[in-house]
């Protein structure tokens, strides 16, 4: 098994990732019934996609495969924890690691971490508040509802736009390439929430054709290769605890990150499957009352 997952992220390298992405992109948003359908149909059935959620059900209504990719749920469907104090999934998928900021550094997997600063676009003072804190990753497979929510309610605080590679983030190439996470293009969004600050990082993969957010529409794919800010000093956008946040076009990865301090995890595991809304932990400082 260690063999073949090499292989398959050694194979990645050379790949010209993003014009494949771009490809995939244009295929997903292509509008001619009898494709859309059959791309559709070939999901649902290679992947077990549960069409009693979505909305709509019927895969005729959607116009290209990446509005049924990017699907809404029927109302109902992914209930927001209401106890208090409580900090929520952002999004359905399966637990990939969570636990402390160790000396400004992630667990990415068995062996191997990455860098907090490296990971929020290379500015030391951005990853200042993060540096003792903690965080978890949630990776989404192609099954998964792909719509992203606020763990807490917060305010927008910056938007970051760190360009990449685009290698794939399932479980064999998270075992084998080094700082995955902070080497693939992504969006960092930085928030003032009720645990402190907040970051919500949406990490691109292979066929990712773009990330957006509710605020500002699609961030990705850019126009150039710099790191690129959006600050939001005065725009007032406050988001609460479980509103949708943005979406990734084809599936990948969200990483939360707080503060030192700031949350107590649930009996969370490696490989845990989550759903959107359900609880993951709760902020450190709880109304008396709310669970232990």
């Amino acid at each position: 098994m260690a063999l073949s997952q090499r292989l398959f992220a050694l194979l990645q390298y050379p790949l010209p990732q993003h014009p494949l992405s771009r490809l995939v992109g244009r295929l997903a948003r292509c509008r001619q019934p009898l494709l859309k359908d059959l791309l559709i149909r070939a999901a649902v059935a290679c992947y077990g996609v549960d069409l009693s959620e979505a909305e709509p059900a019927d895969i005729r209504a959607y116009r290209c495969f990446n509005e049924f990719f990017t699907r809404a749920l029927q109302p109902g469907a992914r209930p927001i924890a209401s106890e208090p104090g409580a900090v929520v999934s952002p999004a359905d998928g399966r637990i990939s690691q969570f636990g402390p900021i160790t000396e400004g550094r992630l667990l990415q997997a068995k062996g191997k971490t990455y860098g907090v600063t490296e990971l929020l676009g290379g500015d030391p003072e951005r990853a200042r508040p993060f540096q003792a804190g903690s965080f978890v990753t949630i990776y989404l497979s192609p099954r998964d509802y792909h719509r992203l929510h606020m763990p807490l309610s917060g305010t927008l605080r910056a938007m970051v736009h760190v360009p990449g590679r685009l290698f794939s983030v399932n479980a064999a190439t998270t075992a084998q390439v080094p700082g995955l996470f902070a080497r693939n293009e992504r969006v960092v969004t930085l928030f003032d929430s009720e645990a402190g600050p907040m970051a919500v990082v949406l990490v691109g993969a292979i066929f990712v054709a773009s990330i957006e957010t509710v605020w500002h529409g699609v961030v990705t794919p850019p126009a150039g290769k710099a790191v690129q800010m959006w600050e939001y000093p005065h725009q007032s956008v406050t988001l609460e605890r479980g509103a949708e946040l943005g979406r990734f076009n084809m599936g990948s990865t969200v990483v939360v990150l707080f503060g030192q301090n700031a949350v107590r995890w649930r009996d969370l595991a490696p490989g845990l499957q989550v759903r959107m809304g359900q609880t993951l932990a709760w902020i450190a400082t709880r109304p008396a009352g709310a669970p232990r």
